[in-house]
């Protein structure tokens, strides 16, 4: 055994997946993975570069360690994902104990370059290939115990360029993965165990798009909706410009495609998306969430959204509350804005002040609290179908989800993990939803 590995990740789902593949990379070379940074002989941070509140927590974080290491402490420290790709070399200027920063194309060299640290040797590689091809990597369960619920990458990068947005300047320009490969990782991630499959990428709607094959993301679905033993399946994230009426069919045509629908709007008011350049109106919004619910009237629908874009005014503050009023989000992601290095934003000035975006972000949130809490309380009474993923949070019962992606949690035996099981709703919380396993199942 070479050691044990933790790997603590900040940001989105696209660094969620590339940290299990870096665990099933290093698993490979006799690394089993634990939760407690303290016992591990290797350290890495995957990072978050879209928000600056991730970026200091990494600082953090990584200072953490490194003053371990002064101390005496033998350890391989690494920063890897999206703030490793932006500052490269200047990571290991800024921190001398650190012993490599890997970029988010260069992930096949981490065995290499965690060898190389454990002889003395600290490298940054944030490069492509050398021809500029993507490298993709494939799942291997072999090295890496699946969960219930897995992760699989459609492409990446993205070309939508919104002007707050750093992805494509540390992920690159968009590039498809090939369909087969997809539907072959699916394939080997379900005959391990896995029960259900999100679809991820930074704009799954335009899976395709320039590629050769010529499969659509409608038709990649199709095509791994048909893995044998597959439950269930999602997809996240979109963008509200290229979802189309092909894609919103899928969801009343796919048995095992899940009702939940996450659909980022940004803002509320057109000017406002104008200079974000989502390439949308709200009204456009509105309708592309009503050609969801017209295939999956159960349907959930969740979202991201923005407060204090430069030159957002109180009317258009006002007019992303009349968005959540009308659409009546189920889960709602908000943020303050603040601006990243690189993107067209920055170079527009930051005019809203710190004390409005705090309140106007508490006024949102505070409206859209409410609203979750509505939606979860309506499902009281109701027998839902629950994919049991595993220990709730406080340990004391079992966790899983619905369709509509709402988390259940109700008391049952360990032995349900990985069942469907129906659990009739006796609570609508803040966050969750509470029951017991219903009579059928018992």
């Amino acid at each position: 055994m070479a050691g044990r590995l933790h790997i603590r990740t900040f940001g989105c789902q696209m660094n969620r997946y590339d940290s299990d593949r870096m665990a099933e990379l290093l698993g490979a070379e006799g690394y089993a993975l634990t939760d407690e940074p303290d016992e591990a002989d290797v350290v890495l941070v995957n990072t978050c570069s879209v928000r600056a509140r991730p970026e200091r927590k990494v600082q953090a974080f990584l200072q953490r360690f490194a003053a371990d290491k002064r101390r005496g402490r033998t350890l391989v420290l690494g920063v890897t994902g999206c703030v490793a790709q932006q500052h490269g070399e200047r990571w290991l200027a800024r921190i001398p104990e650190l012993d490599l920063v890997l970029g988010t194309d260069a992930i096949p060299e981490l065995p290499a370059m965690v060898r190389d640290a454990h002889g003395g040797t600290r490298r940054c590689e944030v490069g492509e290939d050398p021809d500029g091809a993507p490298r993709f990597l494939e799942a291997h369960p072999a090295h890496r115990v699946p969960g219930i619920s897995e992760l699989v990458t459609v492409g990446k990068g993205c070309d939508n360029y919104c002007a707050y947005c750093i992805v494509p300047l540390v992920r690159g320009r968009e590039r498809s993965r090939p369909a087969g490969a997809i539907v072959d990782e699916v394939r080997r991630l379900v005959e391990a165990g896995t029960r259900e499959i999100t679809l991820i990428g930074q704009n799954v709607n335009s899976y395709g798009r320039g590629q050769a094959e010529g499969v659509g993301f409608p038709a990649l679905l199709d095509r791994v909706a048909g893995v044998g033993g597959l439950v269930r399946l999602r997809f996240t994230t979109s963008h509200p410009r290229d979802f189309s009426e092909e894609l919103a069919r899928r969801f009343g045509e796919l048995p095992v495609l899940c009702d939940w629908l996450h659909l980022p709007f940004q803002a509320g008011a057109d000017p406002v998306l104008k200079r974000m350049n989502r390439g949308y109106t709200a009204a456009e919004y509105r309708d592309k969430v009503a050609l969801f619910r017209e295939y999956a009237p159960e349907g959930a629908v969740g979202a991201d959204c923005i407060v204090g874009f430069p030159g957002e005014t109180d009317a258009d503050f006002m007019a992303t509350m009349d968005l959540v009023e009308a659409v009546r989000f189920d889960q709602l992601f908000s943020f303050k804005y603040s601006p990243r290095p690189g993107t067209a934003s920055a170079r527009l000035p930051d005019d809203v002040p710190a004390e409005v975006k705090a309140e106007r972000l508490r006024w949102l949130q505070a409206r859209q609290a409410e609203i979750t809490q509505e939606k979860n309380r309506a499902f009281m009474g109701r027998t839902v179908d629950v994919l049991v993923e595993g220990a709730s949070a406080r340990g004391d019962q079992l966790s899983g989800r619905t369709t509509t992606n709402h988390i259940v949690n109700f008391i049952a035996e360990a032995g349900r993990i990985g069942s469907v099981v129906p659990v009739m709703v006796e609570e609508g919380l803040a966050n969750s939803l509470r029951g017991r396993l219903a009579l059928t199942a018992a």
